[in-house]
């Protein structure tokens, strides 16, 4: 019974040891999203921080296009042209 429970213990520590000692990469500098694809909704390809005044006015009408979450399912580091990829305060100063 003994030589069963080590051996159970003895195979946990050898399955959970690799998946304990990944090592965390991070990139800094570098944002995982850009600001565009962080802030759109669903079914709306306008973004407040690029353009408030058409992200508001495609909210009203109640539209849908997925222009904006394909573009950002293939690259997450997408942005519209002409404008930077990440803005760093997307909503300005009040």
């Amino acid at each position: 019974m003994k030589l069963q429970v080590m051996g159970a213990a003895m195979a946990l520590a050898l399955a959970a040891g690799p998946a304990m000692a990944r090592h965390v990469y991070a990139h800094p500098g570098h944002p995982a999203i850009s600001t565009y694809c962080a802030t759109i909704q669903p079914g709306n390809p306008f973004s407040p921080a690029y353009d408030y005044v058409a992200w508001s006015k495609w909210r009203q009408r109640g539209g849908w296009d997925s222009r904006g979450d394909d573009a950002c399912f293939h690259n997450p580091l997408y942005s519209p042209p002409g404008s930077p990829t990440f803005v760093p305060v997307p909503f300005g100063y009040f």
